[in-house]
Order: structure tokens, then C-alpha cells, then sequence
């Protein structure tokens, strides 16, 4: 790998032995993915992924008090992944024990991302770039982000170029301000090596689309057509809700960290089939595959027959746009069964920053007076106590889907099910 001069000077020990160890281990990242240099990160802002302060991450611990203590911090104020642990979100007192025990280094660990750089108290998220967190990176920003679902919309939806880092690498790009130069920060990286033919009678449902998708090509580029009659060529609120969503579902089903949409994402109108690798493998999703899709999800319920206790939504978290519409749709159908409240304790979840605006706004009592808990917790780490892992929890995130027990449904399934309606096998 060729460094520059300051980059050769920062490994040599210009800014002290902790921060050669930094570059030392970026440069020894991209070597391992053939990396011929490294390139600035020009985003304002970076994104941790590692926010919970699990009692088995000690060695992260210990790595932020050397680095604290050798006086290295971020170049970037960074955001971070959501909090583990929200009293407002229903478990019972063993399973506050158990969280208690997990997360016992929370506060810890948070002082010290405070120290490091932490954008704002408000900035925990896995969705950093909605407009209410301030985490937004232009079309063609170089970042250096680790988590899954936002590196996927960032380089798909945003048009910025981000690779599939793992965590804590994601933070010492944004020390140093440099990442290696490979994979998706390359033009040749984000070319597709797929074609996706959609030919769905209507719109698709977004968290099966992108499940087909992720199984099929793993960790490739796909360059999906006919999405654009159904989602539109613009994008408008909806259109970004809905890809965040697929998005998430093709990372966490598979490994996809770019996908191109013609006639709607950025460099998709711009390149159009310039885009496409010759010789490109092909996919077709109808209405049948994506029902074979859903009819072969797994369910790992000990009891597969168990009445649901627990309804997450929200993994990404949602937008305000979702969580407005949801009240509405979830307010008709008490309305229609004849119901105030729902029969199934359910979690909505979403950012701090947009969980402020939305307190102001009178959807937020409406919710509330139908018995749904508003959180700005990750459902994932909600999943990992074991006790948690153990109950009949629905969602309707392919991704919460993909790394818990929980069991996926459709919206209109959910929304069956919630207010006391059809149980759906």
C-alpha cells in the first residue's frame, strides 16, 4: 500500500505510539483486501456501531481507555448505534435482572464515547442519516460506518461510498481520517454484477423484495429493474422508507452493501446500464417466488404454535413517516374489531431525535392510548438476553427476523394479530 507522507509519519509515531497502533491496524485492514492506498473520509460526521455496553466486549472497553488515555479521539464526531436497554419496554423483573447483569458497563462505556467524540446525546441510532439525527453524508462522500443497514442506504440511496467495515475499524477511520481504498470506494466496486428483474402483479412487500434479494446474490451488487413502476422514480418520503427497509433486509439477509435502482437511486440515473458488469447473472422475483421465500422462513419458537407475547417493530428504526402512518392504520383496525386497545404488548422503534418530535405531535397519544410503547431501543439487543430470546416475539423486520428468534409477518399480518384479529400460521 503507497502512504502519503502524513500517513507514513502517523505509522512512523508522529502522533504518538496509540495512534501509530491505529493506522498499523487500518493499514494492515486494507492490505488484507488488497488496498492500494489510503483516501480521506470527507463525511462531516462518522458512525460507531458498537453502542452496547455488553459485560463480553471488556477488550472494548480497555481499548477506549488506552486510546483515551494516550489522548487520541475522533477527528469526526461520531453517532452511534441504539441503546440496549429502555425501562418503558416490557420485561418482567428476572428479565431486568439478566439485562442489568449484561449491560452492567453501559454508563461506562458511554462516558467513554462521550470522551472519544459523541455527536450529541440524541445520536443513538442504526438509522444515523435521517434528517432529525443530523448524520446525513452527501453523494460522494467517503465514510468510515460499520453498521450494516446504514452503510447499505448510504451508498445506495445517498449515493456516499462506504464499505462493509467491521466495528470498531469504523472508529478508527474517523480518528485518523483516512480508510484504505477497495471495494465499494472504487468505481469498479460498484458496478453490478446482477440484473433483478421485478415482475411482482403489485408493489412487493419491501422486507421480502430485499430478503429474496440478499439470499440470492450474497454479498454482490444488484442492479434491479421494474422496482421503479411500483416505488416511483423520485425520492420522496415514501420512497426512501420503503428502501430503507429492503435495504436492511438485502444486508442482514445476505451481505449486500450497494444496490443500484434504475431510474431512482442517485448514480443509477446517472449511469444507468453503464452500471452493469458484461456478462451479468440474472435474477426474476414474481409473486411466487417471493411467497416460496416467506413460506420457507424458519421458525424457531420451541412452541411453534404459541400464542405471540411481544410485537417489535422498528429494526431499522422507524422513520416518522412510518410511525404517523402506522398509528392511522393501527387506530382503523381497533376501530374495525371494535377495540381501544391492542391485544399483543407491542414496541415501536425509532431514533431519540425523531422520538422527541413525534412526542409533539398528537399521533404520539393516540399511540400511546392504544397501549404501544414508543422506545429508542434496538430490538436486536432486546433479543440477545436469553430469557427474551425465549418468548413468541412477531415482528415485521426481516432483519430482527434474520439475527433472533423472533418470527416475521407482513404488515397487514401484524396488524391482524395486534389488535386481537386472525392468528396467521
Amino acid at each position: 500500500m503507497e502512504l502519503t507522507k502524513e500517513q507514513q509519519e502517523i505509522l512512523d509515531g508522529s502522533k504518538g505510539e496509540v495512534m501509530a497502533k491505529v493506522m498499523k491496524t487500518l493499514v494492515m485492514y486494507g492490505e488484507t483486501f488488497n488496498a492500494t492506498k489510503m483516501v480521506p473520509v470527507t463525511s462531516r460526521y462518522g458512525h460507531i456501531v458498537t453502542s452496547f455496553g455488553i459485560f463480553i466486549l471488556k477488550g472494548v472497553f480497555e481499548l477506549m481507555d488506552e486510546l483515551l488515555a494516550g489522548g487520541v479521539t475522533a477527528k469526526q464526531l461520531f453517532s452511534a448505534d441504539p441503546r440496549p436497554v429502555d425501562k418503558n419496554v416490557p420485561a418482567s423483573l428476572l428479565e431486568k435482572i439478566v439485562f442489568k447483569v449484561m449491560y452492567g458497563p453501559q454508563k461506562r462505556y458511554e462516558r467513554q464515547l462521550k470522551e472519544m467524540g459523541l455527536l450529541n446525546e440524541d445520536a443513538f441510532t442504526c438509522a444515523c442519516y435521517f434528517d432529525e439525527v443530523g448524520n446525513k453524508p452527501n453523494k460522494g462522500d467517503i465514510l468510515s460506518w460499520a453498521e450494516s443497514s446504514a452503510v447499505n442506504y448510504a451508498n445506495s440511496v445517498l449515493g456516499a461510498r462506504c464499505n462493509r467495515n467491521s466495528g470498531i475499524i469504523e472508529m478508527f477511520g474517523s480518528i485518523v481520517g483516512y480508510v484504505p481504498y477497495f471495494g465499494l470506494l472504487t468505481d469498479e466496486g460498484r458496478k453490478a454484477t446482477w440484473i433483478v428483474d421485478v415482475r411482482t402483479s403489485t408493489k412487493p412487500d419491501a422486507q421480502l423484495l430485499g430478503s429474496a434479494i440478499g439470499m440470492k446474490v450474497l454479498e454482490d451488487v444488484p442492479y434491479i429493474k421494474g422496482l421503479d413502476k411500483f416505488i416511483g422514480t423520485e425520492l420522496t418520503n415514501e420512497a426512501c422508507t420503503y428502501l430503507k427497509n429492503f435495504g436492511a433486509a438485502t444486508a442482514s439477509n445476505g451481505s449486500v452493501g450497494l444496490y443500484h435502482i434504475e431510474n431512482l437511486t442517485p448514480e443509477a440515473k446517472e449511469y444507468g446500464e453503464k452500471l452493469i458488469f458484461d456478462d451479468p447473472k440474472y435474477y426474476v422475483i414474481d409473486d411466487a417466488e417471493l411467497k416460496w421465500i416467506k413460506d420457507n422462513y424458519p421458525v424457531i419458537w420451541k412452541n411453534k404454535d404459541a400464542k405471540p407475547s411481544l410485537c417489535f417493530m422498528g429494526c431499522p428504526h422507524m422513520t416518522l413517516t412510518e410511525l404517523v402512518e402506522w398509528t392511522h392504520n393501527l387506530q382503523d383496525k381497533l376501530n374495525e374489531v371494535g377495540r381501544k386497545k391492542v391485544k399483543i404488548k407491542t414496541v415501536f422503534t425509532t431514533a431519540p431525535a425523531v422520538l422527541k418530535r413525534f412526542s409533539n405531535m398528537p399521533e404520539y397519544k393516540m399511540l400511546k392510548s392504544m397501549g404501544v410503547v414508543v422506545s429508542y431501543i434496538c430490538p436486536l439487543m432486546y433479543m440477545n438476553n436469553p430469557l427474551c430470546a425465549k418468548k413468541p416475539v412477531i415482528t415485521n423486520s426481516n432483519k430482527l427476523r434474520t439475527y433472533t428468534s423472533s418470527r416475521y409477518y407482513s404488515d397487514a399480518e401484524i396488524l391482524d394479530q395486534i389488535v386481537g384479529g386472525k392468528k396467521h400460521e
